[in-house]
């Protein structure tokens, strides 16, 4: 069972190669990937690895909390689960004749 590690406090410069780098020798790396805004196309500053399995990731939460990579401090922990997205555009009572 794979398990996604958080990775929080990325330097602007570090792409998903630098990331797959830092953590590939705590175990086999399925994807490294910095989180870039859509708009701009830079980094957010996190991203995301996942481990092929949970002993592995645990061990890299464990590692490297706190640790610097390019400079800059990083937050490490399991990822959660992100909750659906409702779909649609809002509803509610809005419109042209809002709801009268």
């Amino acid at each position: 069972m794979t398990t996604k590690v958080f990775v929080g406090g990325l330097s602007w410069g570090t792409d998903d190669n630098g990331l797959y780098r830092a953590f590939e020798k705590f175990g086999a790396v399925i994807e490294a990937k910095v989180i870039q805004d859509r708009d701009t196309g830079r980094s957010r500053g996190f991203g995301f690895v996942t481990f092929e399995d949970a002993s592995a990731a645990a061990t890299a939460i464990d590692q490297m909390e706190g640790k610097q990579l390019d400079g800059r401090a990083l937050r490490v922990n399991e990822a959660a689960e992100r909750a659906p997205r409702s779909g649609g555009f809002g509803g509610g009572g809005g419109g042209l004749f809002g709801g009268q």
